[in-house]
């Protein structure tokens, strides 16, 4: 056995340096996936409306696209596309019909939107997940652990049919058929990962885990605690390394681990290691490759091309919804310590599509990112322009230096008399007092972000923090029918999501 997992190391180490191409630059493999991505395209609906065989043959290729091929949010994309394709027509933005289409994970309280998912994009998902796995011996791992199980926690594989069609969540559609390079290892099992209903699936995952070896967690942080904490719980054990001492890795996506390391820890006798991704259900965008960092670098040759809008008012009104003349970057103009909007157009027919996340490059020269947000996601009623990033890192401070464990927390914009201030929701099981609390956040928000701290001084007001059980975060997820091993809290909420929030608190009785 440790000869196979041997080898399966020196597979993947060759299969990475093959993939990596550090000779090529990143923006001749950007025009290469774009001129792919034209010709494979050019006899769709989208292709033919765009006169993608004549693209194909011009010598500036990114900006004659750029300037023949609009932006497109996803009502645009949807409404005039991807409805033909959930319809069943073929050949409209992709090469074939589509059979299945991810529903977004989306937050609470936020629609659900219904994202293309070809078969050139399964396995442009699943070459992205094989590099990543190739990735784990610079980890310093045994290579017996290649040959331990892996438990996946995500959405339901139980999918819906619309017509022609299936939908549901995109680790739900990649569940029903396991890569075969982990087909053998994956747990909980195709039929358990069916199971629609969270809690009953949960609960069966629990009375099937003493069977299993696992090494390999991944999954969204909150979803993935959740189902260890249950695990502990189920079999009375004082931490989860009782039932799986094997277990040494977490592949995190979805959203920023580090505000759940301390209460991750709380159920390990030994540290994890954490390898962080960026799986959309637009694609498999980045992973983090190497140890040294949580950064995670750009995937420019496996379907996707990338354009860069720079995060600012320039480009995007106060309801984050980007103007008719935003500067578009590509790869070669971009720069580090900047927040940047996504643009993708994929093998799955986005095309220059706005995902709504933003990210900040750390490392040129190694092409890595982090996601600092959303552009929905970002509080700035009056100039402060606070991002998810900011607030993560402000949290985490807090939680340090008043020794809390804080797993969840939503914030809104408020007027307070006549100026502003942040109404924040703390999702917290031990005694704080909410002042004090909110004193210390706001230190640290003027810390990490200077336009805070002058608006502090000027219209914004102090925090309110309101302190409430965390389980309420996830009978607001029911409430909302996304308790689903998917779906992410809203970090930050819009009025019309907020007011219903507190309405659901209030209903709860809680004091605010």
């Amino acid at each position: 056995m440790s000869s196979v997992a041997s080898a399966l190391v020196r597979n993947g180490i060759g299969l990475v340096r093959r993939f990596d191409q550090q000779h090529i630059t990143p923006m001749v493999l950007q025009k290469r996936t774009l001129q792919q991505l034209l010709k494979r395209a050019e006899n769709t609906a989208f292709g033919k409306h765009y006169q993608f065989d004549r693209l194909q043959l011009s010598s500036r290729l990114v900006a004659d696209f750029q300037n023949t091929v609009p932006v497109h949010d996803y009502d645009q994309m949807f409404d005039n596309w991807w409805s033909r394709t959930l319809a069943g027509e073929a050949d409209v933005c992709w090469k074939g019909r589509t059979k299945y289409f991810a529903l977004s994970s989306g937050t609470s309280g936020a629609n659900s939107k219904y994202i293309p998912v070809t078969y050139d994009m399964t396995r442009s998902m699943r070459s992205a997940g094989l590099r990543m796995f190739a990735c784990l011996p610079q980890y310093d791992v045994p290579a017996s652990l290649f040959l331990k199980d892996w438990l996946m926690v995500g959405g339901s594989a139980h999918l819906k049919e619309m017509g022609p069609c299936y939908v549901g969540d995109l680790s739900g559609i990649n569940a029903r058929k396991p890569p075969i390079w982990i087909k053998k290892f994956y747990k909980p099992g195709t039929q358990i990962a069916k199971i629609s209903n969270w809690d009953e699936r949960l609960k069966t995952i629990a009375e099937q885990a003493y069977k299993w070896d696992v090494g390999v967690l991944t999954g969204i942080p909150a979803w993935v605690q959740l189902t260890l904490e249950y695990i502990v719980d189920h079999y009375k054990l004082n931490h989860i390394h009782e039932l799986w001492p094997n277990l040494k890795i977490f592949v995190s996506g979805g959203t920023a681990f580090q505000p759940y390391r301390k209460s991750f820890e709380a159920l390990m006798d030994q540290p994890l290691i954490i390898q962080d991704s960026y799986l959309a259900s637009e694609g498999f965008i980045a992973f983090q490759d190497r140890p040294e960092t949580n950064a995670m670098r750009l995937l420019f040759n496996n379907g996707l091309f990338f354009e860069f809008v720079p995060f600012n008012e320039q480009n995007f009104d106060s309801n984050g919804e980007i103007k008719p003349q935003a500067e578009v970057l590509t790869i070669d103009r971009v720069r580090e310590g900047v927040d940047y909007v996504l643009l993708l157009s994929s093998c799955a027919g986005a095309w220059r599509y706005l995902i709504g996340d933003t990210i900040k490059f750390t490392d040129l020269s190694r092409s890595e990112i982090i996601i600092t947000g959303r552009t929905k996601h970002f509080l700035s009623i009056c100039g402060e322009h606070l991002s998810v990033d900011n607030m993560n890192a402000a949290m985490i401070k807090t939680k340090e230096k008043l020794k809390l464990i804080v797993r969840e927390f939503t914030v809104s914009g408020i007027e307070s008399g006549s100026h502003h201030a942040h109404r924040w929701y703390i999702g917290c099981d031990q005694a704080v007092d909410p002042k004090v609390f909110a004193n210390a956040l706001d230190q640290y928000l003027m810390e990490v972000n200077a336009d805070y701290a002058s608006e502090r001084d000027a219209m914004l007001g102090a925090p309110e923090v309101h302190v409430i059980p965390t389980n309420l975060f996830y009978d607001w997820q029911r409430r909302n029918g996304k308790m689903n091993g998917q779906s992410k809290i809203a970090r930050v909420m819009n009025s019309e999501q907020f007011a219903a929030w507190e309405k659901f608190i209030g209903r709860h009785r809680i004091v605010l």
